[in-house]
């Protein structure tokens, strides 16, 4: 088993349907002002931009993030990353009575050298730290729909 490869999956019930969780979800630069774990996001061009994120613990993480899929009608975007973490993640939006289930999964190779040379004793810890940050982030859009 690669102690530097993670696979990450949450499940997101929001209060808005799906068209307004996926125009949430694909203005990436606006990240920021609902996830506070998304500290910084710099559009190079329509599909690629510059993501730095830090959750509870202290460490930034920061990678590109390329559009690989954006397909409204199926609900799903993706996007491949590259930098401190390389890899891709993925949305699927399916409604859910008058909201929506938003999955999101994740699979990457962590190239972070601290990250890397604590993998092992480290993986416990780094795994929570994503799942304190995912939590927050589903609280920050929640939040976010009921407000727009």
């Amino acid at each position: 088993m690669d102690r530097t490869r993670y696979r990450f999956r949450s499940l997101w019930t929001l209060p808005a349907p799906p068209a307004a969780v996926f125009g949430a979800l694909e203005r990436v630069e606006d990240y920021p002002s609902w996830w506070r774990q998304v500290r910084e996001v710099r559009r190079s061009d329509g599909t690629t931009g510059v993501i730095r994120i830090r959750s509870l613990l202290p460490y930034d993480l920061t990678f590109t993030a390329h559009q690989a899929r954006r397909d409204p009608a199926a609900g799903v975007l993706e996007a491949t990353m590259s930098g401190d973490l390389d890899g891709w993640a993925r949305w699927t939006l399916t409604a859910r009575g008058a909201g929506t289930l938003a999955r999101y999964d994740q699979e990457v190779d962590v190239r972070k050298p601290l990250l890397r040379r604590f993998a092992v004793p480290g993986r416990p810890i780094f795994r929570l730290n994503h799942r304190l940050m995912m939590r927050a982030g589903r609280r920050g859009l929640a939040a976010y729909l009921e407000a727009v």
